[in-house]
């Protein structure tokens, strides 16, 4: 039986991940310090043998016993309200937490595989966005915290492997969405969604034409799942390239909650990405992979948990 390490496993995407490694028939280690995690999330693996839990945090020395095949670090505040809250907890993850990531990957002889971002091309130049686009980010913006560390941590996960020889892979996460995300993270998603519920105005920043390309998280767990199974050393982008604006996206939600809420709009915050949209060609191409879901398909799915979540008909 293989094993993995899922840092960050209690969060959104770290969940959905230890599923997933554990219906393909691993044994899978979680370590998460539940900054942003939440246990809820793997609540239901607790019963299961070949699931287990470490509460700690991966900036300081990372110990797991016995062999490791796969390391998949995923612990990071990932969502703006998160990283300008936790600003140096975010920056020191992305570092540290990468740095004794790495020397565990490299002390078992396992793969590592890095969650990245799509904020690595900051608010691009190039659209779509491939991964040759080098990016244009400001590093002394609020959001440079998080842009940074990523464009760090990729830095750090090429360097250990060529001078290391640990077997890398690196996933550049374009917006995902899904059950499980956080009602209050600050996301247009959960936002848009707890707003039309309650019919409440719809909190939409600058005019609204700013762009996003919105993929279910089911479609990014197997994209994931794919480059870690992979040879590919150099970042893929995975995420859905259908671009919607913001506005037509507030709208679709209106229409699919059937909600009462009006739109209201608020001053854009500083260095706002204006369009976002994966160029997937690379992903296509190595590992045979596209979205299956519709972003209608995903909304629907997700509404069900979000109406759990607010006790909401």
């Amino acid at each position: 039986m293989k094993t993995a390490v899922v840092t960050g496993g209690a969060g959104f995407l770290g969940s959905h991940l230890c599923d997933r490694l554990i219906n393909e028939g691993m044994r899978v280690i979680c370590i998460d310090n539940l900054i942003t995690g939440d246990i809820e999330n793997i609540s239901h693996l607790f019963g299961n043998d070949n699931f287990l839990f470490i509460k700690h945090d991966v900036t300081n020395f990372i110990h797991v016993p016995g062999k490791v095949d796969y390391i998949l670090h995923f612990a990071s505040p990932a969502s703006p309200i998160d990283y300008l809250q936790l600003p140096i907890q975010t920056l020191k993850v992305g570092s540290l937490g990468t740095h004794k990531a790495l020397g565990l990957a490299k002390e078992k002889n396992a793969v590592f595989l890095l969650a990245s971002t799509s904020e690595v091309y900051g608010d691009p130049l190039e659209h779509p966005q491939s991964e040759n686009y080098w990016g244009n980010v400001n590093p002394v913006g609020p959001r440079g915290v998080y842009d940074e560390a990523k464009r760090f941590a990729e830095s750090l996960t090429m360097a250990y492997h060529r001078y290391h020889g640990v077997q890398t892979r690196i996933v550049r996460i374009f917006n995902t969405f899904g059950p499980r995300m956080r009602i209050n993270d600050g996301r247009a998603l959960p936002a848009f969604i707890s707003q039309a519920l309650k019919n409440e105005p719809i909190t939409i920043f600058g005019d609204g034409n700013q762009t996003r390309s919105f993929c279910y998280v089911d479609d990014l767990i197997e994209g994931i799942y794919r480059l870690l199974l992979s040879d590919e050393v150099y970042p893929v982008n995975i995420g859905n390239p259908e671009e919607i604006t913001i506005k037509q996206f507030a709208e679709e939600i209106i229409e699919l909650t059937g909600s009462k809420s009006k739109l209201e709009f608020h001053p854009l915050p500083e260095d706002d990405p204006k369009v976002r949209q994966p160029d997937i060609s690379k992903a296509m191409k190595i590992l045979n992979w596209k979205p299956k879901f519709s972003r209608r398909e995903g909304i629907l799915r997700t509404l069900e948990y979000f109406k759990k979540k607010l006790q909401v008909e």
